[in-house]
This record gives structure tokens, C-alpha cells and sequence, in this order.
């Protein structure tokens, strides 16, 4: 499967969502969505970028935009990242890597000197329409969550 193209719909996807839901990705049209995946729950950088969504939840759902974190975890680690940190938003439970696959976010990385196979921090803006505006690879987490609400606001002009 190759990756969405910015412009284009992007592939209607089965989810497991923490609170033990299945969905799919057309279920979040009629509104903008924000789908980002991190490497691995519970790790410093990914907290922190969940704890940056999370610290902005109010200023994306006054564009009615919701937010789904995405990782090759478990549910059950998932269930726990969310719980323990107070996500006010889902979290995607991908360990059969199908969400990861669609996105094309699976990469070599240097881990230790050894080549591992994991997630490339990026983050994905689809529109009300379920067409793709936007995507960030190699992401920073740092002041990413201001861009992308930057390009939320964006969407809406």
C-alpha cells in the first residue's frame, strides 16, 4: 500500500481505539482530523507531544477538529499511556501495523548502532472530506503542535 497523496482521500482504515471501540477512519469525516503516530507510549518524546495535544484540546475543538494518537502498541499499553497521562482524546492501537502500513510511517532507524524497524514520528491533517491536507515526517516535538494547529485554523479560510 502506498501513502496517502496530499489532495486525495486518504484509505479508509479499521481502528482500536482505547475504551476497547473499534472505528474507521471515514467515521471522523465531517470534521478535520489530526492523526499522529509515535514510536512507542510511555516514552519521554511521545509523552510529551501527547501532553502538548492534549495542553491545546481546546483551541482545536473550537475548530471541531479532533485528535488521534497512533502507535504499534497494544491496546492494553495504549489504554494505559491515556489513562496515566489524561489524554482527552483516543489513542489508535496499531500492533498489527495495518493504520502504520496505510500511513507509510515505518522506517529504519539507528537504534544503538542496530538498524530497527519503528515508527517515524509524523502527523497527518485530513479534511471534513477525508482528503489529506497536510503531512509532517521526522517530526520535532517541540512547538509541532503550533504548527498544526496553525494549519487547522487554515483549513477553515
Amino acid at each position: 500500500m502506498s501513502a496517502p497523496v496530499v489532495g486525495k482521500k486518504i484509505p479508509d482504515v479499521a481502528l482500536t481505539l482505547t475504551g476497547e471501540r473499534s472505528a474507521r477512519l471515514s467515521d471522523y469525516r465531517g470534521k478535520p482530523l489530526v492523526l499522529y503516530f509515535y514510536p512507542k507510549a510511555s516514552t519521554p518524546g511521545c509523552t510529551q507531544e501527547g501532553l502538548d495535544f492534549s495542553a491545546a484540546i481546546a483551541k482545536f475543538r473550537r475548530q471541531s477538529c479532533v485528535i488521534l494518537g497512533a502507535s504499534r502498541d497494544s491496546l492494553k499499553a495504549q489504554t494505559n499511556f491515556k489513562t496515566k497521562q489524561g489524554f482527552p482524546f483516543d489513542l489508535v492501537a496499531d500492533p498489527d501495523e495495518v493504520l502504520c502500513n496505510a500511513f507509510d510511517v515505518i522506517k529504519l532507524k539507528n537504534m544503538y548502532g542496530k538498524q530497527v524497524r519503528g515508527i517515524e514520528r509524523s502527523t497527518f491533517l485530513i479534511d471534513a472530506d477525508g482528503k489529506l491536507r497536510r503531512e509532517w515526517r521526522g517530526v520535532k516535538v517541540k512547538g509541532h503542535v503550533d504548527e498544526v494547529l496553525d494549519a487547522v485554523k487554515a483549513l477553515k479560510q
